[in-house]
């Protein structure tokens, strides 16, 4: 039987995701009260700038107070969509004070205050939902969280932002240099007028930082995520990865250690196999690996940004939390127990693609292989290529810790018949 009092909801940001949660709100309104249970009402839209028309949204509704909004007592759910730390972090506190559930796609307040968020849920007896944080319109943190509580997750690989796989996607489909394919998903709008938080990493690490958090019980911040960014990708890169048969991707990284006793987090561009699934996700679109011991290895893929790919999964979120609060229960909320220490990157063990100029001389190849030797690295492959004194040596190693590698590239740059370091990338999906 249907509950005719309607549930009321305070949208925080009107944007392309929050007018698509607004949208959606109107316009499917029937079949979220059949599912739910009880109709929800958009009770008020907390924005920056009221004079601004919005589609379907009644002005009266609209109000640059977001604390009075929150603060109400009256809201049963606070959908959270401006992003940033604050106000954000003040206004999710205040709503669940005040008796809300919060539901957020705010993927950079979660990965640096999600800990004392979660804290404020269960203390207020309240529900805090983000499946929007992290990879858009995919299921990913539900099933982590819920689908999988029963399974031991050993390693989480993906890719989780749309902009730096487009632009790597058109290096390796077309020659591409990094700015031109930059230039060109700039003009599409994949990327932001100022791409740094994309294309350094930033965002792919706090999803990093979540997916961890979850898929091995352990409380991961920000801090704890290892960051390099892919601006410094070359066509060369990709020649080499062609020559491997392999390409590359920006790749979160999320890795159990072995003997189960830490996790490590990490983003960074890599060389993965055309044999691996996540080599064939092109475009703008995310897809993220996991490998767990009951399951073993599932893949969920899917549009990871976009007004209406991500308002699906805060409209989901929405679903779960009215249906927990007409229930009165609440759903999961941080699971921590493990509390497993976070290793440093220079523990972390993978292979190696590292790229040398070097003399076009007898003995260069032994001197190299020597240095290897002496830091514990051991070769897999080697190719040599030479032309009027010059040449180009590509060592691939077998699996070596970050330390020692970081030690055998600066011994390297030590070698007088070494002229430089071209590049140096990580293998990875093997």
């Amino acid at each position: 039987m249907m509950r005719t009092r309607p549930l009321k909801v305070a949208l925080l940001g009107c944007g392309v995701v929050g007018s698509e949660v607004a949208r959606i709100m109107t316009t499917h309104a029937d079949d979220l009260a059949a599912r739910i249970g009880a109709p929800v009402e958009l009770a008020g839209v907390a924005v920056r700038r009221p004079s601004k028309v919005r589609a379907g949204i009644d002005p009266a509704l609209v109000t640059t107070d977001a604390t009075a909004l929150v603060k109400r007592g009256d809201i049963d759910v606070v959908v959270e969509v401006i992003g940033g730390i604050e106000p954000a972090r003040a206004l999710i506190s205040t709503a669940l004070e005040h008796g809300a559930s919060v539901v957020s796609a705010n993927k950079a307040l979660l990965a640096q205050d999600g800990a004392a968020l979660h804290a404020a849920a269960e203390e207020h007896g309240r529900d805090l939902y983000y499946e929007a944080a992290v990879a858009g319109a995919i299921p990913l943190i539900r099933p982590l969280r819920e689908s999988l509580a029963g399974d031991k997750v050993n390693r989480v690989l993906g890719i989780v932002n749309g902009t730096t796989n487009f632009i790597l996607d058109k290096m390796d489909s077309t020659g591409a240099g990094y700015q031109e394919a930059l230039d060109e998903a700039t003009a599409l709008g994949y990327a932001e007028a100022d791409p740094t938080a994309d294309v350094e990493g930033f965002d792919a690490a706090a999803k990093a930082a979540i997916l961890a958090g979850i898929a091995f019980h352990t409380r991961v911040r920000l801090d704890d995520v290892h960051r390099e960014g892919m601006t410094e990708v070359t066509a060369a890169d990709f020649r080499s990865a062609r020559e491997m048969g392999c390409t590359i991707k920006l790749l979160a990284i999320c890795e159990r250690a072995r003997d189960g006793a830490s996790v490590t987090a990490r983003v960074h561009p890599a060389m993965i196999p055309l044999s691996h699934p996540l080599a064939s996700v092109r475009g703008a679109y995310n897809a993220v690996f996991v490998e767990s011991e009951a399951a073993g290895q599932l893949m969920f893929y899917g549009p990871g940004a976009g007004g209406a790919p991500t308002a699906s999964a805060v409209l989901g979120d929405l679903v779960a939390v009215s249906r927990n609060r007409l229930n009165g229960t609440t759903g999961p909320g941080e699971s921590a127990y493990a509390a497993l220490p976070v290793s440093p990157m220079g523990d972390v063990v993978t292979r190696y693609h590292i790229s040398l100029d070097v003399a076009d001389k007898p003995g260069v190849l032994a001197q190299v292989a020597t240095v290897f030797a002496e830091h514990g690295v051991s070769i897999d492959t080697v190719r040599q290529q030479g032309k009027d004194g010059e040449a180009s040596l590509v060592v691939v190693t077998h699996r070596a810790s970050d330390a020692s590698l970081t030690g055998t590239v600066e011994a390297l740059r030590k070698l007088d018949t070494v002229r430089g370091v071209a590049s140096i990338m990580r293998v990875e999906g093997e």
